[in-house]
């Protein structure tokens, strides 16, 4: 039987092939995993759909596999045998595979081996694919070659490795794979296709820090650590409803904004893997005590690597925090599909003038990236200036988190 790459939720085209946990030639049990891929940033384990022997792997460890590709053939017994509709096209399946499969009718070669979406990528930076030597299997041009091809002036030439006493190299080589290569095409998109400015702010949060303080005690009797994350997500909803295309998304091809009218908050994390968002959903429904504990929950489960695709879906709108390991502030990249995300950065104390006089009050810097095809600056000034309002009045605050 084909096994063919299944449908592993909405909107998910492909995945890369991280590790597989069969080899040709082993015999698999019904329900056995039997192949390791990411999509959207989570690991997802597969089981084999039936028991038999592993007769043919057709992607190799870290290709990209589209949904509903063969990527595996299993005899199970039923005496069928691969057909050409088993095997990847041309552009996609290992040569190897494709010298196995005798009986595979000969498929048409285009003049260009290439794949929809690197033919799209190809259009968009202005490079003439037929004039394209691809690196992949049987001449497939890749998205790398069509940027190596947009960019000549920083192809690799060969060079002697330069060497250190002793036989060392100065440089190692590291694979672009696994969640690196899904944040690098993620950011590299959304830099591509939106026109990204980052309207900057500040914040008093003297009330804040102090609110928090007393707080803090009755968090602790829920059993959760209470950050100051959750009261900016909770100050964030008023906001959100008063200027509803920050919570927005663009379909570009269909020409619409879709306002959303529920609230869920991606919070970007810092793994030893890379940076991934898993989503905080309906938070206008829930507490500070609630959010710090799914918030604790969600950040240990990325650090471990056991988000699940749900974890990491739905949401409307990011916060990433650097708060903690400091700088100023910075200018974050923004979360496709969504149309903006807020930077946090640290809180210090610093002078501020206040009624003529200097006073020494803790602040902090807000960095929101926002999508220009979407919203105007004055518009997305106005978003923060009513976030930034609500952070510092303490009554509002509380009306909001309790």
């Amino acid at each position: 039987m084909d096994f063919k790459l299944p449908d592993l939720g909405e909107g998910i085209t492909e995945g890369e092939v991280l590790k597989w946990l069969v080899k040709e030639g082993d015999q698999i049990n019904e329900d056995q995993p039997i192949v390791e891929v990411m999509t959207d940033k989570v690991n997802v384990q597969i089981p084999s759909p039936r028991g038999g022997r592993v007769t043919m792997i057709l992607v190799k460890e870290g290709d990209i596999a589209k949904v509903g590709q063969t990527i595996l053939v299993i005899d199970d017994g039923t005496g069928g045998a691969p057909t050409a509709t088993s095997v990847a096209p041309p552009e996609q399946a290992p040569a190897k595979a494709a010298a196995k499969v005798q009986q595979a009718a000969p498929l048409p070669v285009p003049s260009v081996l290439a794949t929809p979406a690197t033919r799209k990528l190809a259009r968009e930076l202005g490079v003439d694919i037929t004039k394209v030597h691809g690196s992949g299997p049987q001449g497939r041009v890749t998205d790398d070659d069509i940027k190596s091809a947009s960019r000549p002036a920083l192809k690799a030439v060969a060079i002697q490795e330069p060497r250190l006493a002793g036989g060392g190299q100065k440089e190692e080589v590291v694979p672009l794979r696994g969640l690196r290569r899904t944040i690098s095409d993620r950011m590299a998109k959304s830099l591509r296709t939106t026109a990204q400015v980052t309207h900057v702010d500040e914040a008093d949060v003297t009330e804040l820090v102090l609110l928090r303080e007393a707080l803090k005690g009755s968090a602790e009797k829920r059993g959760v650590r209470l950050t100051y994350l959750p009261f900016i997500i909770k100050a964030l909803v008023p906001a959100l409803k008063e200027f509803p295309y920050v919570n927005s998304s663009l379909d570009e091809q269909a020409g619409n904004i879709a306002l959303k009218k529920y609230y869920n908050i991606g919070v970007a994390t810092d793994t030893e893997q890379g940076l991934v968002v898993p989503v905080v959903k309906d938070v206008d429904r829930k507490d500070i005590f609630e959010l710090a504990g799914e918030i604790t929950k969600l950040s240990e489960k990325a650090r471990i690597g056991q988000l699940s695709l749900d974890d990491v879906r739905g949401a409307t709108f990011t916060i990433t925090n650097v708060g903690a390991i400091g700088g100023l502030f910075a200018t974050p990249i923004i979360n496709l599909p969504e149309v903006a995300i807020l930077g946090l950065h640290k809180i210090a104390k610093r002078p501020v003038v206040r009624d003529g006089n200097i006073e020494i009050r803790d602040t902090t810097y807000l960095s929101l990236s926002f999508d220009h095809r979407v919203m105007d600056g004055a518009y997305a000034a106005r978003f923060t200036s009513r976030l930034i309002e609500t952070i510092q009045d303490t009554k509002k605050l509380l009306a909001e988190v309790l």
